[in-house]
């Protein structure tokens, strides 16, 4: 009797490992384009973010203050950057730079580190990367949109995509 006992606890044991080990597979990676940027900016090429765009990039780092976030991302331009600045100083980590050229590599990079991250990139290459994360279609959209958040959820070979709008509004 002792034995059967002895059994079934250990049974119940590799149950809950089980159960625990599946759970470490789960992971979110959001993703955003960046911020408004300045239309008339010094450098057309590399803006920085207008008035309207800094206070976007606080309220996405609210947005995400309590949700977990083990890794930032962005391009390296100064719109990018300063989108994901406010975000990365709140969870005290580091921003990691990826190349927005290389985005099938970047996906699969993403997958294996199987981390909860945000990744700021642009209106070609935001929409696109959720596509390849979660296995749908994904495609480039407007410059003139900046509320979209996107939150793919990986479990396992599974992935579930979701698109949220930010409530943001501002009065330059």
């Amino acid at each position: 009797m002792l034995r059967l006992l002895v059994i079934g606890w250990l049974l119940l044991g590799l149950q809950s490992v089980t159960h625990a080990q599946s759970e470490t597979e789960i992971f979110t990676i959001y993703l955003v384009r960046h911020a408004e940027k300045e239309p008339d900016s010094k450098d057309p090429g590399n803006p920085s973010l207008s008035f309207c765009g800094e206070l976007r990039a606080q309220a996405l780092a609210r947005i995400l203050s309590d949700i977990r976030l083990e890794r930032i991302y962005s391009t390296s331009f100064e719109r990018t950057l300063d989108t994901a600045r406010p975000a990365a100083e709140s969870k005290q980590l580091e921003i990691e730079s990826y190349d927005p050229s290389g985005l099938e590599k970047f996906s699969q990079l993403l997958l294996d580190m199987q981390q909860d991250a945000l990744v700021v990139g642009h209106s070609n290459t935001t929409g696109v990367l959720a596509g390849l994360l979660s296995g749908k279609s994904g495609e480039s959209f407007n410059e003139d949109i900046f509320d979209r958040l996107y939150q793919v959820v990986i479990s396992g070979k599974q992935a579930r995509i979701n698109l949220l709008h930010q409530s943001f509004h501002c009065e330059p």
